[in-house]
C-alpha cells in the first residue's frame, strides 16, 4: 500500500461506522436478532463485522441469504433496523485512543466533522448518546446522493467554511477512497475498521493508510496513546 508523506489539513472529516465509533456490536446484535426471529442460529461476531460497513442491506443478506431485489428483503431491513435502533450505543464506543485525538484536535480550535451514509434517525442519537460534538454531520438521507458521490464532503466542508483541499477524509471503505478522491480531499484509509479481508485494499488508491487508531493519533498530534 502506497503512503504519502501530507500536509496537516485544516479540517477532519470521519466516516461513522468502522472509523470514528465501532458500531459492530450494536448491529451484531441486531442482525443475530434477525436470524432469530427466523428461527436461526446467531452468526460469529467477525463473521458480521466484517459487513458492518456495507450497510444494512448487506446485513440481511448475511443473515438470511436474501439479496436486495427479494420481495421479503425490505421486510426483513425493517426489522434489523427497529431491533437496531432500540440501542444504538448499548456496546458502540469511539475506537480506543480517538477520544484523546478529538479532544485535542478540538483546542486550537479546529474544525472536525462526520459524514455518513447512515440514516440521520441513528446516526444522531449514537452520536448524542457518546457526547460527541463534530461541527458537521452529514447523514445519508441529508442529500440527494449519498458517499461515493462527493457532494457530501463538500457539503460538509462548505458548512464547516474551509476548503475542500484543506481537508482530509477517514475511512475505512473503497467509497470512501473513491468519495474523498472525487471531492479533491485528501484519502485517508484505516486498517482497523470493518475490512471485508477478501478485498484488494491495493486498490484502493488512498493517499495514506493507519493501520491502528494509535497510528492516526500520533501523525495528527504527534502523541502515542
Amino acid at each position: 500500500m502506497t503512503s504519502r508523506p501530507l500536509a496537516m489539513p485544516q479540517a477532519l472529516l470521519f466516516d461513522l461506522d468502522g472509523t470514528l465509533i465501532d458500531t459492530a456490536p450494536d448491529l451484531a446484535r441486531a442482525t443475530n436478532a434477525l436470524r432469530d426471529h427466523h428461527g436461526l442460529e446467531a452468526l460469529p461476531f467477525e463473521i458480521i463485522r466484517a459487513q458492518v460497513s456495507n450497510g444494512g442491506s448487506a446485513l440481511v443478506t448475511l443473515a438470511l441469504g436474501l439479496e436486495q431485489d427479494h420481495p421479503e428483503h425490505a421486510a426483513a431491513r425493517a426489522y434489523l433496523l427497529d431491533a437496531y435502533g432500540q440501542a444504538v450505543a448499548a456496546e458502540s464506543r469511539l475506537f480506543d485512543g480517538l477520544e484523546l485525538l478529538l479532544e485535542r484536535w478540538a483546542l486550537p480550535p479546529r474544525a472536525w466533522g462526520i459524514v455518513t451514509n447512515k440514516p440521520r434517525a441513528y446516526a444522531e442519537p449514537l452520536i448524542e448518546a457518546l457526547e460527541l460534538a463534530p461541527g458537521v454531520l452529514v447523514c445519508a438521507d441529508d442529500l440527494p446522493v449519498k458517499k461515493p458521490e462527493p457532494d457530501p464532503l463538500w457539503e460538509a466542508a462548505r458548512r464547516l467554511g474551509v476548503a475542500p483541499q484543506t481537508c482530509w477524509y477517514i475511512g475505512d471503505h473503497l467509497r470512501d477512497m473513491q468519495a474523498a478522491h472525487a471531492a479533491g480531499m485528501k484519502a485517508i484509509a484505516v486498517g482497523y475498521g470493518y475490512l471485508d479481508e477478501s478485498e484488494d485494499r491495493h486498490a484502493w488508491n488512498a493517499d495514506t493508510w493507519f493501520e491502528t487508531p494509535d497510528d492516526l493519533v500520533a501523525a495528527l498530534l504527534g502523541v502515542s496513546c
